[in-house]
């Protein structure tokens, strides 16, 4: 029985981050699209505030879940007589999730300066002034950071549970 919804043997909040690492990037990119493209400075800090504070509520949790669980490997071997994961497979997941982990933990440290920053140092009202030079490098490694972070997740998940059911 799966205890996620995606109907795949993972943890709830485990499916929860997954369906955030889906939706994180759309999301981004409306963000871009609204300073860019509209020059709607203040819809993209929304954006990017909010985007901030729902992913950090739900690692927050997803953490929590994770420990309480006894980590990735528990989730992943539910049943230690019949592990889903073993030898080469187990590495295989492990390294990616090593990965995973360089991108997912440099992210709120990147993204939290750019937004810090951002606040600190932008007029209000919105506008482009002397920050936004570095604001834009900033953000643009917080953006590589994020997409890295949920290509790596999802990889992760593919390979730990999506795949392991289907061949």
């Amino acid at each position: 029985m799966t205890r996620g919804f995606l109907g795949y043997d993972a943890s709830f909040m485990l499916d929860v981050v997954v369906c955030a690492l889906v939706a994180v990037v759309p999301l981004l990119l409306w963000g871009l699209y609204a300073v860019k493209v509209q020059r709607r400075y203040a819809l993209h800090r929304n954006i990017q505030l909010t985007l901030a504070a729902v992913l950090l509520v739900a690692v927050l949790l997803f953490e929590i879940d994770m420990r309480l669980q006894g980590g990735w490997q528990n989730i992943v071997n539910r049943d230690p007589a019949h592990p889903r994961l073993t030898g080469e497979a187990l590495d295989q997941v492990r390294n990616l999730l090593y990965v995973h982990l360089f991108f997912a933990i440099s992210t709120p440290f990147l993204w939290g300066a750019t937004i810090y920053l951002a606040l600190k140092r932008f007029p209000n009202p919105l506008l482009p002034g002397p920050h936004s030079s570095l604001h834009k490098k900033l953000g643009w490694l917080s953006v590589i950071d994020i997409v890295m972070t949920s290509v790596t997740g999802l990889a992760f998940y593919y390979l730990a549970f999506v795949r392991t059911m289907t061949g």
